[in-house]
């Protein structure tokens, strides 16, 4: 028995290099490990083991594999938040959520990713934008966006222009408006040009409004800048 147990001890690491952990990068890895996965809350690792988060991964939409990084639902979290927050990310992945500035960039570091925008109004109708590119530059850049390769899902092209924007918040202004600081002014965290025609961080309301303009859940070249949406998510997945 004594000898069994020796003989075990001698071989525990070569058996747990044999099983070594499952530690995905992202939702595509979790679906090609296994494609009955349904779409729901799981644990990524976007820099490294130690770097767990949880995010939800949309196994449904256009073939499934999305990571989801931003989205709005119900109002339930605060997105009027300072750097740190949107850097380190907030909210969670069962709700509204932000995934952080950090984990996008590593994500949009180590694959080239595409982007979808799925985005629903107050009467039940849904739409999307899609991007056949996107990424963000490290924090040193100012975590600089790039999109491009836009396709019509009903929505519009509502961010093409914040492309090669920096990020923004009220509390670190790197917008193009010479005048204003776009996230104090609209209320939430984004890539801001001089301001913007999206806004999907901005103040959650319940459709159409006219009391403080242009601080909704706005994509206005659906909706317009006075329509704050019921959902609105942004998602990636590495380019096949």
């Amino acid at each position: 028995m004594k000898l069994v147990s020796v003989v075990l001890l001698l071989l525990a690491p070569a058996l747990t290099s044999c099983f070594s952990l499952f530690l995905p990068l992202d939702c595509s890895d979790i679906y090609h490990h296994d494609k009955s996965r349904p779409s729901g809350v799981y644990t990524i690792h976007p820099i490294g083991a130690t770097s767990a988060v949880q995010v939800y991964c949309d196994m449904d939409s256009v073939g499934g594999r999305w990571t989801v990084f931003q989205r709005r639902m119900d109002g339930s979290v605060n997105f009027y938040r300072p750097w740190d927050h949107y850097k380190k990310g907030f909210g969670s992945a069962a709700g509204e959520y932000w995934l952080g500035l950090e984990n996008l960039f590593h994500l949009t570091r180590r694959k080239k990713v595409e982007l979808l925008v799925d985005m629903e109004d107050f009467n039940g109708k849904k739409v999307f934008a899609r991007y056949s590119l996107f990424s963000i530059e490290s924090e040193f850049y100012g975590y600089r966006l790039h999109v491009s390769g836009f396709k019509n899902g009903g929505a519009g092209d509502s961010l093409s222009n914040h492309n090669r924007q920096k990020f923004s918040t009220f509390d670190k202004d790197q917008d193009s408006s010479s005048n204003n600081n776009c996230a104090q002014l609209f209320m939430g965290g984004f890539w801001f040009n001089s301001c913007y025609k999206a806004n999907p961080n901005g103040v959650y309301g319940w459709g159409a409004y006219s009391s403080i303009l242009y601080t909704g859940v706005d994509w206005n070249r659906w909706k317009g800048a006075n329509y704050s949406l019921k959902t609105i998510s942004m998602k990636i997945r590495p380019v096949q």
